[in-house]
C-alpha cells in the first residue's frame, strides 16, 4: 500500500515544483547586460546598463566605491576587428590616481556586457 501511494504521489510533487529560474531569482537578473536581446540597443539603453554596471562594481568593492553615481561622459562605437562595440566612457575627479579617473564599459551593439577597465582598449 505504501508503494502504491508513493507511485501516486510522486508525480504529483514533482510536476507542482516550482521552476526557479525567472527574473526574480537572487542573481539572476538581466539588468547587468547578459540580457537575451539579438537586435542593436540604442545608445541610452546601453548608457543605463553600463550605469547600473559600474554601481554594481562600486557596491561589490571591485572599483572604489566614488564610482557608484558617476554619469557617463561619452558614448560611442568602436571597432575592435571582432567588429563594432559600444564604448561608454566615465570620468571621476574624485579618484587620486590620474590613471584611474577615466573608466570604460564595453558592450557588444546588442547590449552584452563584455569588460571594464582603465585603458579604453
Amino acid at each position: 500500500m505504501k508503494k502504491l501511494a508513493l507511485i501516486l504521489f510522486l508525480p504529483f510533487i514533482i510536476l507542482a515544483t516550482p521552476v526557479m529560474a525567472g527574473p526574480g531569482t537572487a542573481g539572476h537578473s538581466h539588468d547587468d547586460g547578459h540580457g537575451h536581446s539579438h537586435g542593436p540597443v540604442s545608445e541610452k539603453d546601453v548608457i543605463k546598463k553600463a550605469q547600473r554596471k559600474i554601481a554594481a562594481l562600486a557596491r561589490s568593492g571591485k572599483i572604489d566605491a566614488s564610482w557608484a553615481n558617476v554619469k557617463e561622459a561619452k558614448t560611442s562605437k568602436k571597432d575592435f576587428g571582432k567588429g563594432p562595440e559600444w564604448v561608454v566612457m566615465f570620468k571621476n575627479a574624485k579618484v587620486k590616481a590620474s590613471n584611474k579617473q577615466t573608466l570604460y564599459v564595453f558592450y557588444t551593439m546588442s547590449g552584452r556586457y563584455l569588460a571594464t577597465n582603465y585603458t579604453g582598449n
